[in-house]
């Protein structure tokens, strides 16, 4: 008892950085304050034995809303029996969380305000180590992000993919075969009933999509990063297995917070190196790319570290090994069954950074020299051996040229006609997703299966949000012909479950003045060439400046001409967080984040 009176000891002042007298609100009094948050906190019943322990902060990111995260309740009671059983006071709270098909105007557009929700909440409340439940597409790089701002120990908890559903005797799952499906129903091959009876089976249990789609890619690279267990990438939502790794999570938090490992201390170069190399082999997301620029980014020491030039380079020598949708047959149980994360990487271990720490302290290297892993026939099937890729190299690509001199993406390895990676045609320009909606269906659009679907206006900026419609839907009557492919591009992201000739993230965006994707027209002439490298609009120059200076007076006016009213000149005076983004979010190549939450902050005025 006299231990705890110290806390009332005005002789003596409140140093402490860890448990329950850290971060205290500011009363003009520390003592006070101290004595206000052990008043309130006993309302819920702890003792001073509980209170005296490290605390480990649980983000609850459980929402009706979001059934990517239905677990999470199961998952928080493993996870904290862990914390106890090491010696820890393990405290929920929650943030916002973030489900994809529940989203307006898109879930990219709120990934920034939920890391800054998880920046704050982290670095507000007195937690020695936080556990961040997350698993839908946006939620999982939105929680590093801010883990890494706010530079607390953080431990990601993913809540696991979902199993596969059945219809008529074949394995369904979401989310590829959502897509393949309803193609398939525009196309007119399945019925009314049957698409109505296949809506049943996609999702059978809660859990994130069970295809190699953006929350199972994010889950890998979390794990390629060394932030949490290996198996933690790939245990099924509904399973013993993933509430024994919430169970080691909770335990393994203890002993982070006491070695206050943070991931500024843990991640490196390597590390994101290792990521890219895992994003590469698991023909991954592409919007892993574009979350991985955003994290890296706010890391003080790696800012600016990592480009798309770097994603290209270790995609030309990184083969493609996993053989699950979209780009291959198979799902996340799949792989999970095949040895997952642990048999990946070593069978990558030649290509990898193995000196890069881990969340436990070791090296990557150490933690696979003490979990060797035995190949067998299945294993191989699915996580091919490196002298037997489904691809040499380049699962995703960056092109360049005069349409996109900040690059753009493309997932060739998701391509559904090769033929198209090499792939000149005439331009089909869309102004924006409404006038997409309102006219790809048209039996009087001027389209071929040669020509090349152009998409405007639905970059970070544009939409605004950067929406997944970037898979451009094929014109119903091409499709009713037996088209399944054409070349489609557009400033905006796609699916991690989707495939196609798709070139997305084009940068800078359409809607910017200097965006040569937005002076696109009719008819105009594009070339790709995924062996060069190459998206070009083949417009002469002369011709390209004429039309950007155009829409510039359009834009900004001229001389005797007011400006038209845009995203642009309305963005100066929009209220509310849509005016915070739209001032201050930046560019796909960058990671779409907002640039005073980059690690060196905001670009003075010029």
């Amino acid at each position: 008892m006299a231990e705890n009176n110290a806390d009332y000891d005005l002789s003596q002042p409140i140093t402490s950085t860890s448990g329950l007298r850290q971060g205290l609100a500011g009363y003009g009094d520390p003592h006070f304050s101290l004595f206000l948050r052990k008043v309130f906190i006993k309302a819920l019943g702890y003792g001073e034995d509980a209170l005296s322990r490290p605390i480990i902060g649980i983000i609850n990111t459980y929402s009706g809303f979001n059934p990517c995260h239905g677990n999470t309740p199961q998952l928080i009671e493993a996870a904290k029996r862990g914390v106890q059983l090491a010696g820890g006071l393990a405290i929920d709270f929650p943030t916002i969380s973030i489900a994809e098909s529940f989203s307006a105007p898109t879930s990219m557009f709120l990934r920034n305000l939920m890391s800054m929700d998880t920046e704050e909440m982290i670095r507000a409340q007195p937690v020695d180590a936080c556990i961040m439940i997350g698993g839908c597409d946006k939620t999982v790089p939105a929680q590093i992000m801010g883990g890494i701002s706010a530079n607390k120990p953080i431990l990601p908890l993913i809540t696991g993919p979902m199993s596969t559903g059945s219809y008529q005797g074949k394995r369904i799952g979401a989310c590829t075969d959502c897509r393949n499906n309803w193609a398939s129903f525009r196309a007119g091959q399945i019925e009314i009933e049957e698409i109505a009876d296949i809506n049943e089976e996609l999702a059978p249990t809660v859990g994130t999509c069970g295809v190699m789609g953006t929350a199972s890619t994010m889950a890998c690279l979390t794990a390629a990063l060394g932030l949490m267990p290996l198996k933690g990438a790939s245990a099924p939502a509904v399973s013993a297995a993933r509430l024994r790794i919430a169970e080691e999570t909770g335990r393994n938090a203890v002993a982070v917070a006491a070695a206050k490992r943070t991931p500024q201390v843990i991640l490196s170069r390597g590390s994101f190196l290792n990521a890219l190399i895992v994003l590469q082999a698991i023909g991954g997301s592409t919007n892993g790319i574009v979350h991985l620029l955003a994290i890296v980014n706010r890391h003080p020491e790696l800012e600016g570290t990592l480009t798309l030039k770097d994603i290209d380079e270790v995609g030309r020598t990184t083969p493609l090994i996993v053989d699950l949708k979209p780009s291959g047959d198979n799902y996340m149980t799949d792989f999970h069954n095949a040895g997952g994360m642990l048999a990946l990487l070593h069978t990558l271990r030649p290509l990898l950074h193995l000196s890069a720490l881990t969340i436990s302290g070791q090296t990557l290297g150490e933690v696979l020299d003490a979990t060797p892993f035995k190949s067998f026939s299945y294993s191989t099937s699915i996580i091919r051996p490196l002298s037997n890729p489904l691809s040499s190299s380049s699962s995703l690509v960056v092109l360049y040229g005069n349409l996109a001199p900040q690059g753009s993406v493309m997932k060739a390895s998701a391509s559904k006609d090769r033929s198209l990676l090499s792939h000149s045609g005439p331009a089909v320009v869309f102004r924006d997703a409404a006038d997409l909606a309102q006219r790809i269906d048209s039996p009087d659009l001027d389209v071929k299966a040669s020509s090349v679907l152009v998409l405007q206006n639905i970059g970070p900026l544009g939409y605004p949000g950067m929406p997944e419609a970037g898979l451009i839907p094929i014109p119903r009557k091409l499709s009713h012909e037996g088209v399944v492919d054409m070349l489609r591009i557009s400033d905006g992201r796609m699916s991690g479950t989707a495939g196609g000739t798709i070139v997305l993230h084009v940068s800078p965006e359409s809607a910017l003045p200097e965006g040569v994707l937005g002076i696109v027209q009719d008819g105009d002439q594009i070339t790709c060439d995924v062996e060069k490298r190459i998206l070009r609009l083949d417009v002469n120059d002369a011709e390209i400046e004429r039309r950007l200076q155009k829409r510039r007076d359009q834009l900004f006016g001229s001389q005797g001409t007011p400006p038209q009213p845009s995203v642009l000149t309305k963005r100066a005076t929009e209220r509310g967080y849509r005016g915070l983004y739209e001032r201050t979010v930046n560019q796909a190549h960058e990671g779409a984040d907002f640039d005073f939450l980059t690690a060196s902050g905001p670009k003075p005025p010029t």
